[in-house]
């Protein structure tokens, strides 16, 4: 059986005393697009720092094309080819939009011709990028923000795209048009780990997805079956949280 591209097997981190994530096992094949859903609080963006190399954890492994990524730093990691759009998008405001992308493929500076090509190929991808390139990036919308993030994270030329809620603050029109381009991106050899509450909209792009729940991998399975799964998974965290409300 081929190896998948990433395989995360039973992780744990913490924060201080603090468990954020527990025996968590999940994995990304190659050229494939897997959702990682969950309510607020469950540990997504934990998972995406610790994949990225900004939270270490001595508890489980994780393996990306074959190699681990345990104790590696995140230059490190972004040159083995793991790139990622973050929630909030942390564009750099006070850079103009070319600048912000330039940034993104500074693990790859070296590679100028390369570095060209990127840059063109997300303008291609992202046309409102180009219209806008000596803008600051502090005065884009939040979708041309997005865009932003993401044109950005694929100028480090990744093998493996994270995207930590790409559709969170958008309008349905500009989630929808978001998603198109990430549909291109997936059918150009990226892998995506798609971490979304937007059920909808992940289970339309992935093929497979995991539930995680206060730091817990409740579920995966097929996208076709995880609307249920994760409807019933977010029903007990809600109705959880009104016992202890009481």
């Amino acid at each position: 059986m081929t190896e998948p591209l990433l395989s995360v097997e039973r992780l744990s981190a913490s924060y201080g005393p603090i468990r954020a994530l527990t025996d968590v096992t999940i994995s990304v094949p190659d050229n494939s697009v897997v959702a990682l859903l969950g309510p607020n609080g469950a540990g997504k963006s934990t998972m995406v720092r610790v994949l990225t190399g900004l939270l270490r954890t001595s508890e489980g492994d994780i393996r990306f094309a074959g190699k681990s990524l345990k104790g590696l730093n995140p230059e490190r990691i972004a040159k083995l080819g793991v790139s990622v759009a973050p929630e909030g998008r942390r564009v750099f405001p006070g850079m103009n939009v070319e600048d912000n992308l330039l940034a993104g493929g500074y693990t790859r500076r070296r590679e100028r011709q390369g570095t060209k090509s990127r840059l063109a190929n997300t303008y291609e991808l992202f046309p409102k990028l180009q219209q806008r390139r000596m803008q600051l990036a502090g005065s884009l919308s939040g979708g041309e923000q997005q865009m932003l993030a993401i044109g950005r994270a694929l100028m480090g030329s990744p093998r493996l795209l994270i995207l930590d809620e790409p559709s969170l603050g958008l309008a349905p029109k500009i989630v929808a048009d978001l998603y198109d381009s990430l549909a291109e991106i997936a059918g150009s050899g990226v892998a995506i780990l798609l971490i979304e509450q937007n059920v909808e909209m992940a289970v339309k792009l992935s093929s497979y997805g995991y539930v995680l729940v206060n730091g817990r991998v409740v579920a995966d399975a097929p996208s076709k079956n995880l609307r249920d799964i994760a409807a019933k998974a977010y029903l007990q965290v809600d109705e959880s949280r009104d016992r202890n409300a009481v």
